[in-house]
């Protein structure tokens, strides 16, 4: 009796964690943004690359991100719950960096690297 209870017990743990993790996903998606880098070192840079890794894990809902610096794209992944498509792009913005339509801010663009500049 008791290891029946106990298997039910497991059976529903196991039913549950697989309908949270599903429920969960459901809010995630995956956005390829345009940018414009100009050198050729972005991801590598000292100032630029540490901008990366810090400022767009702090955009609101954003889990995780690609910075493809030969296509000038970042793809994004993020919970469309918590924020949109373009708070992110107006959030790259504000790091220096055009996103699709939303020009560079020009003040954060002014603060990038003399190399991250054209």
């Amino acid at each position: 009796m008791k290891k029946s209870i106990v298997k039910i017990f497991f059976v529903l743990a196991v039913l549950f964690s697989f309908s949270t993790t599903a429920f969960a996903q459901k809010g995630t998606q995956k956005a390829v943004i345009k940018t414009f880098l100009h050198c050729d070192h972005c991801k590598k840079c000292e100032t630029c690359g540490e901008k990366f890794k810090v400022e767009m894990l702090n955009i609101k809902g954003v889990k995780m991100y690609e910075l493809d610096d030969k296509a000038m794209t970042f793809t994004v992944y993020y919970n469309s719950k918590k924020t949109d498509l373009q708070s992110i792009r107006e959030a790259i913005s504000k790091m220096g960096y055009d996103a699709d339509d939303v020009k560079a801010d020009p003040e954060a663009y002014e603060n990038l690297d003399g190399c991250c500049k054209a």
